[in-house]
């Protein structure tokens, strides 16, 4: 049974990190984005950006960071990097339904409750898998979501008045 969990980590490690990577990542750049332009087309476009560029660089990110973990196998190295790399992909590639479908506004408040929504439930799976507090494992990351949504949208505010 022991052998069995330790070969699941790499699988678990890449779909943790790339959805919480591809939520947050694709979130922050969101609302820097709606903040300084108001653009479906410019936003939709970053999504994809990030979906790929960001997706090839943090499952290349996970691939280095394994290789460096010498108990690792090959085998377990590449399911960590495609496991980040489908995550990052996919939860990513998600925010674009709103964006082509709906108003900027609708778009984006729509984005904000998904990325929390999906960031709560998976922290709240994790904080009971481990035994640990939900509420606390649940606030720790929201605190954190939160930085980054408050952040993003000053500096694409920041962003329109110095070149608006």
């Amino acid at each position: 049974m022991q052998k069995r969990m330790f070969r699941s980590r790499p699988l678990t490690k890449g779909f943790s990190f790339g959805l919480t990577s591809g939520i947050i990542t694709t979130l922050g750049m969101i609302i820097g984005l709606e903040s300084a332009t108001r653009s479906n087309v410019v936003i939709i476009a970053g999504i994809l950006s990030i979906a790929i560029a960001d997706a090839f660089s943090d499952s290349l990110g996970m691939h280095i960071s394994e290789e460096a973990t010498a108990a690792r196998k090959p085998k377990e190295i590449w399911v960590a990097t495609v496991y980040t790399f489908i995550a990052k992909f996919f939860f990513a590639i998600l925010f674009i339904i709103p964006f082509s479908l709906l108003s900027v506004d609708t778009a984006l408040a729509i984005s904000v409750f998904f990325g929390i929504t999906v960031i709560s439930i998976y922290s709240y799976i994790i904080a009971k898998k481990q035994h640990h507090q939900p509420w606390k494992v649940v606030g720790e990351h929201l605190l954190i979501s939160f930085i980054v949504i408050v952040s993003t949208h000053f500096v694409g505010d920041i962003i329109r008045y110095l070149l608006g």
